[in-house]
């Protein structure tokens, strides 16, 4: 485990694709959109065969990238950080009430002009953390345990949730504060339904792949053996579909790159506040370094994966809406690398704990 001052190994820790991604993603963005300018009707051959309004190819990248975290979860343990009413009560008010709220305050405040952007961002909002999180967190040295239940129940209540936030947000609290209401051609049933395939079908199939994965090889032979072997596959799934968005919006960002611009500085300071706010949060509450950590990356962490696909089976893959999800990720991955090093930078300044067996950690 990296000491306090042990910064510089924290990259050394992350496999070469992991350390790399901010280069793999824009790799992916140029190759998507050289990709569009060289086949033509290549819109038209993704959208021969759709699933629920979205192209096959993108479906199965999307499934493909949420599958390998959801593996990684321990559901067996979801009641392991329970008697921590502090630690869960802040997590579903920062990542349930105040996420929310801070995304579309933002995105009304730089995009008041852009609907399509505006609505894409707001559902970033919405899709809660459930996948990189869990990288952050460990690298910056949290509660590992704490992670995982955090991560498993903003999953479970995401299904039950972003379709009703996603009504309230963007079309009555609109209607409620006098500002232009966004126009909204699916039931909230409609949103739910991708909510459940995109975000339902990888999370049983997590669940199901630990439960019989375990009892048949064993807890061993799982983390250390399975879960490397499929963890990749996020990774690959994510830049296979920024590769075929992009594609798709070729046109746009190369028409419009200012656009891209003013999406990024409503994100940057989402991510700012959220994690600034969370490990203050678990600071002021005492905590501990761990959990507050942990806190703090949950608060920050969005489930990008989620957004596009809501936003594609929404409002289509050539949508603003898609384009303010894809660029989610290019803004994410160095803004929380780099608060990963604030962490632990702050380290010293929480007092020493003593962990199960009777290690003494910050």
């Amino acid at each position: 485990m990296s000491t306090p001052t042990d910064t510089p190994a924290v990259v050394g820790k992350l496999s070469t694709l992991d350390r790399f991604l901010p280069v793999w993603i824009g790799v992916a963005m140029v190759a998507g959109l050289l990709l569009g300018r060289m086949v033509p009707g290549l819109g038209d051959a993704l959208s021969a065969v759709e699933v629920d309004g979205i192209s096959l190819p993108i479906a199965i990248g999307l499934l493909i990238m949420m599958y390998p975290v959801l593996a990684k979860v321990r559901y067996d343990r979801l009641d392991s950080v329970t008697g921590d009413r502090k630690l869960l009560v802040s997590s579903l008010v920062l990542n349930w009430i105040l996420g929310p709220a801070l995304m579309f305050a933002l995105a009304w405040l730089f995009l008041p002009d852009l609907p399509e952007y505006r609505t894409g961002l707001i559902i970033v909002g919405l899709a809660r953390c459930i996948a990189m999180v869990i990288i952050w967190n460990d690298l910056a040295c949290g509660d590992r345990e704490a992670a995982a239940v955090l991560v498993a129940l903003n999953s479970v209540f995401q299904v039950f949730m972003f379709a009703v936030l996603g009504w309230f947000y963007l079309s009555v609290l609109p209607g409620w504060l006098g500002l232009e209401q966004t126009t909204i051609d699916v039931s909230p049933w409609q949103i739910a339904k991708s909510v459940l395939i995109f975000l339902g079908i990888p999370l049983l199939a997590g669940f199901l792949t630990r439960r019989f994965g375990e009892r048949a090889k064993g807890r061993d032979w799982y983390e250390s053996r399975f879960l490397p072997s499929i963890g990749p596959w996020a990774l690959y799934g994510l830049l296979f579909t920024i590769v075929i968005l992009f594609a798709l919006q070729g046109d746009q960002i190369t028409s419009r790159p200012w656009d891209v611009v003013r999406i990024a500085i409503p994100l940057l300071a989402y991510f700012a506040i959220m994690w600034g706010g969370g490990y203050a949060l678990g600071a002021a509450l005492g905590l501990g370094y761990e959990r507050t950590t942990t806190l703090a990356f949950t608060a920050a962490g969005n489930n990008f994966e989620l957004a596009i696909a809501v936003a594609i089976a929404t409002y289509g893959a050539t949508s603003g809406q898609a384009l303010a999800g894809v660029v989610g990720p290019l803004i994410e991955v160095p803004v929380l690398v780099g608060l990963v090093y604030v962490s632990l930078a702050l380290r010293t300044r929480f007092p020493a704990t003593t962990t199960a067996d009777g290690v003494a950690a910050r």
